[in-house]
């Protein structure tokens, strides 16, 4: 959420900030409800002060004294309705893009920054997951739409345990190499806990919502990450704290008829393993480099091609100030798969969570800045290795860093 105090002063900044990004908001009615707020809140103000006059008077007649009490309840009920009203505006306006992002009006003026690595040479034409899963027996797709309908399916035998492997060994490496505290989490939370990491109210149709209980899975380990310390103040010495988590993430996936219908790219369930951080202001983008880095390891160890792009305005995400994509070569696909999207949200998450931290200096309390990112995300890290290490006759390599997850080399048809 932006600072209110801003927009007010800055409205042609936020304006612009929004058309950079291609989309629309409700700037001009968060204005007018900021404008009919401060009025009523004056009437309110001298009814009140009216009120304290008369009681001190202590006039005979009760009517005078009635007629008031009834005006400042009526007007407190419109100032309950108008700042509700502003509220539910604030929560549509997105996160302000850093100078730094470039500017571009789609996906397509997203910016390459590295590259890491080089696509291997086949002898052969490198197959699809969905070929080599099916040859191998370790993904099932006709069960998984037996058992849930389409856009699930059932990994099996070693393509389970190659599942399980890759969020092991994410963990360990995150946990013991750099410096994150694992959490276990709710995979259902709150819809206050949604609001406060920016998915509600704009994401809704895309979330899963179990009504009786009123209760949402997670799209994201970020969102109950974000709400781990909302409505709390962290003392300067804390920061920046550092947390990882996997959870299987559940997203409607709202896709184009005919886009991404073969294999597992996209799902309605899906593992993932989230790295989260908890900064000050003035740490925050050098934290989003070391964010970026730490996810990088990780591909970087799996021996795998990948890229760096930096998103421009119109593709970073609406809690996002700035993000950087990694994206895995698979060859069998024939294109990139973005594994992790690193970003740093600066105060929009702590604002809308009310979390806060206070400074060692002059003891002011201020809200913390908040930064996420995949550690990695599967099932694309998936893909990619079945896909970059495909052999000839059929099998697939381990990748040496999962072997002692897996306790074999090949995986071979079962």
């Amino acid at each position: 959420m932006l600072d209110l105090k801003y927009i007010r002063e800055n409205p042609d900044i936020v304006r612009r900030a929004v058309a950079d990004r291609q989309t629309q908001a409700p700037i001009d009615e968060v204005i007018e409800a900021d404008n009919a707020r401060r009025a009523t809140t004056q009437v309110l103000d001298e009814l009140r002060r009216q009120r304290k006059e008369m009681s001190q008077t202590r006039p005979t007649d009760p009517e005078p004294g009635r007629i008031l009490r009834e005006k400042i309840a009526a007007s407190e009920e419109e100032l309950r309705n108008i700042e509700k009203r502003l509220h539910d505006f604030l929560l549509q306006i997105p996160n302000i893009p850093q100078e730094s992002v470039p500017y571009g009006t789609s996906e397509a003026d997203n910016v390459i920054l590295r590259y890491y690595g080089e696509a291997a040479k086949y002898e052969f034409d490198p197959r699809p997951h969905w070929e080599l899963g099916e040859q191998l027996g370790i993904i099932d797709f006709e069960r998984g739409v037996k058992l849930s309908g389409s856009r699930f399916y059932v990994l099996k035998k070693s393509g389970a345990r190659l599942q399980r492997a890759l969020i092991s060994f994410f963990l360990d490496l995150h946990t013991r190499k750099h410096g994150y505290s694992e959490m276990y989490l709710p995979f259902m939370v709150k819809k206050e806990a949604l609001i406060g990491s920016g998915n509600l109210p704009k994401f809704a149709d895309n979330l899963y919502h179990d009504a009786v209980d009123d209760l949402w899975m997670v799209p994201t380990a970020e969102v109950p990450l974000t709400n781990l310390h909302r409505d709390e103040i962290i003392a300067n010495e804390q920061l920046p704290i550092n947390y990882c988590a996997y959870t299987a993430c559940f997203r409607r996936e709202k896709m184009s008829a005919g886009k991404d219908t073969r294999g597992i790219k996209r799902g309605h369930q899906f593992d993932k393993v989230e790295l989260y951080k908890f900064t000050s202001p003035e740490t925050s983008n050098d934290e989003l480099e070391r964010l970026l880095e730490d996810a990088e390891d990780i591909v970087r160890a799996l021996q795998l091609p990948y890229r760096i792009v930096q998103l421009c305005t119109a593709d970073i995400g609406f809690a996002s100030s700035k993000s950087y994509d990694i994206e895995i070569w698979s060859p069998g696909v024939n294109e990139w798969l973005e594994v992790s999207s690193c970003s740093n949200c600066w105060d929009f998450q702590g604002r809308r969570a009310n979390i806060r931290y206070r400074r060692d200096n002059n003891g002011k309390v201020d809200f913390v800045h908040t930064l996420n990112g995949s550690g990695l995300a599967l099932p694309r890290v998936l893909i990619a290795v079945l896909e970059n290490y495909q052999q000839a006759d059929g099998t697939v390599m381990v990748p040496e860093v999962l072997r002692p997850f897996m306790g074999i080399d090949f995986i071979k048809a079962e």
